[in-house]
């Protein structure tokens, strides 16, 4: 694109896109080059990940499904009314139908960056809770939420699916302890966390033979191209899942086939690729059980109770803010 092209693109950066812009600069000039997981969910990547929870290589989501369904009146129980649910990560909230109806009545807020899985959510649980949608990162939804806390409200968070292994564990903390600060004693979190299992069997979940998450990891390359002006060749990339043992996670990648030099307009960044040289997309780190209780406790809360799927290991536990 021509430079005054560019210009425009980069003077008509606002908000998020901005931010996007400045993010995919900031790390595609480390020198393991990486993005950051949050911008895999545009529309058509939150589409795919949708469709990556259907695929049978992928037991994550239906476990967590299955441990609500089990549990849901227990959890209900458990929480003392009136309450709110809010949720963050919603996505659709096909797996939030199970707490809602057993809790009965109450309001929900959902938490998403996408809209279009948001209206669906909205759409789809009308008949069991009031809805209300906030189209915003995590922290920024917890604090519109909180705003509409009602005098004497428990609020219950949901975190499901384990979204909190995509951060690297001090930041699982950081985070943790600042979702704490917007609660008040008694409030409670529950929280989705994948336990380790035969390494083969974590894999495939991250590179099923179909190929839908190749597709969402490319995407997020797409995405710039379309958002940023970037010029990559999707053709000339690779998906890549791989399994690092000391850190306890799966990392998604995206290799280079070829040396190669790329160009994104509204981040004002040329950038050059060696064969075989990567950029690091997402983190998916598991946990043992016995995890939780630690994670808890740094952050001030206390493990009220926990569940774990044996089909696929992996663990709900419910949080309460001390």
């Amino acid at each position: 694109m021509p430079a005054s092209g560019s210009l425009k693109i980069r003077t008509a950066l606002e908000g998020p896109a901005r931010g996007f812009a400045f993010d995919v600069r900031a790390g595609l000039a480390k020198p393991q080059k990486e993005l950051h997981s949050k911008y895999l969910y545009d529309e058509l990547g939150s589409a795919l990940f949708e469709a990556i929870t259907h695929l049978p290589e992928y037991g994550l989501t239906r476990a967590d499904e299955r441990l609500l369904e089990r549990h849901a009146s227990e959890i209900a129980r458990s929480i003392r009314r009136p309450a709110s649910v809010i949720e963050l990560g919603s996505g659709v909230g096909q797996k939030t139908r199970h707490i809602l109806r057993a809790m009965s009545g109450v309001r929900y807020f959902p938490i998403d960056v996408s809209a279009e899985a948001l209206a669906r959510c909205e759409h789809e649980l009308a008949d069991v809770a009031e809805v209300y949608p906030l189209q915003q990162l995590y922290l920024e939804g917890m604090a519109s939420a909180v705003a509409h806390r009602r005098p004497g409200e428990t609020l219950l968070v949901l975190f499901l699916g384990s979204t909190i292994g995509n951060f690297e564990r001090p930041c699982a903390i950081e985070f943790l302890r600042d979702l704490r600060q917007c609660l008040e004693r008694g409030d409670m979190l529950l929280i989705g966390a994948d336990l380790i299992k035969d390494r083969e069997r974590m894999l495939g979940a991250y590179d099923d033979p179909t190929g839908v998450t190749r597709a969402f990891n490319l995407n997020l390359l797409g995405r710039i191209n379309r958002e940023l002006g970037g010029d990559f060749d999707l053709r000339r990339f690779e998906h890549q899942a791989r399994w690092n043992d000391p850190e306890g996670r799966i990392e998604m990648h995206l290799r280079s086939r070829t040396n190669q030099t790329v160009h994104i307009d509204a981040a004002d960044l040329t950038v050059s690729f060696h064969a075989g040289e990567t950029i690091w997309t997402e983190s998916s780190h598991k946990f043992h059980a016995s995890d939780m209780f630690g994670l808890a406790a740094q952050a001030d809360f206390r493990v009220q109770s926990q569940w774990i799927d044996r089909e696929w290991p992996f663990v709900e536990s419910l949080w309460t803010a001390q």
